[in-house]
Parts: C-alpha cells; sequence; structure tokens
C-alpha cells in the first residue's frame, strides 16, 4: 500500500532590496541613507555639528535682537511722549498703563520665539 504524505508546501524565500532588483524585479521605496546622527556630530564638534549649533545661534541672536530692537523703539519714544503737553496724571498712566503691557508682551514674545528655535533645533538633531 501507498502512504499518502500531505502535499509540500513550496519554500518560503526573503527577498531583500539588492536580490529584487538583480532578480529583474520592479524596484520599490530606496532605503535611507545612514548618516551620522547630527548628535554625535555636534558632540564630536565635526564641521556639520559646528553648523548646526552656528544655525541655532544665529536664530537666538536674531530673536534677541528683534526684541531689544522692539524695547528701543519703545524706550526711545517715552521722551518724546512726554515732552507733548499733558496733566500729571496722564504721563504715569502712560508709564504705568501703556508702557508696562507692551514691554510684557515683547518679553513673551522672545521667551516664545527662543523655546520654538530650541524645539526646531532639538526636532533636527534628533531626526
Amino acid at each position: 500500500m501507498s502512504e499518502q504524505h500531505p502535499p509540500r508546501r513550496p519554500r518560503r524565500e526573503t527577498v531583500t532590496y539588492a536580490s529584487a532588483v538583480g532578480a529583474g524585479a520592479v524596484p520599490g521605496p530606496r532605503p535611507r541613507p545612514q548618516h551620522p546622527p547630527a548628535r554625535s556630530e555636534i558632540s564630536e564638534q565635526t564641521t556639520l555639528g559646528h553648523t548646526y549649533v552656528r544655525s541655532l545661534m544665529r536664530s537666538q541672536l536674531r530673536a534677541a535682537l528683534t526684541g531689544l530692537g522692539a524695547l528701543a523703539l519703545l524706550v526711545g519714544s517715552l521722551p518724546l511722549l512726554l515732552a507733548l503737553p499733558a496733566p500729571e496724571a496722564a504721563v504715569w498712566v502712560t508709564l504705568g498703563v501703556g508702557v508696562h503691557p507692551v514691554v510684557w508682551a515683547i518679553a513673551r514674545w522672545y521667551v516664545r520665539r527662543a523655546e520654538r528655535n530650541e524645539r526646531d533645533f532639538t526636532r533636527l538633531v534628533e531626526r
């Protein structure tokens, strides 16, 4: 009598990108090139790492100079504003109520901008 064997499954093969191209298959998406992470570029103080840090410093400096310029315009215009003929109470109201919120808004803008610059830099480094 003959024994019945279950049908054999064909052997599975793992096809990689390189072997698929060699076999004439349609290539899929290309693998990303392996670059050293930006964090190591920075810690090893390479030219690329220096460029990353320099870009962060420039963006932080730009934000600081913008905030300083806005503050200088505000404070520089105060003598002109106070030279106008006005009652003494109006001068105090201008200084207390008009200037303080603007200085606070400039400071708040600067802090948010600096934090955003750092967040963008962190994303760039960790990518």
